[in-house]
């Protein structure tokens, strides 16, 4: 689970949508931020490097 800014999830749908749907996105609260990236064992690692070099921030949250 990741938590972005309400105004960038549209942008990160269509950067992992151009990575040829490396993950999908999926948002579990608009309000909050809160996202999902829905992506398999191959590409979990690739997934994981990209977050940090997106252009705006992006903080990795723990499932409750």
């Amino acid at each position: 689970m990741l938590k972005v800014s309400p105004r960038d999830i549209d942008m990160l749908t269509k950067i992992f949508e151009a990575y040829e749907y490396l993950g999908v996105v999926s948002t579990l609260n608009r309000s909050e931020g809160i996202v999902v990236i829905r992506g398999t064992v191959d590409t979990y690692t690739d997934i994981i490097e990209i977050l940090p070099n997106l252009p705006f921030f992006v903080e990795i949250c723990e499932e409750e």
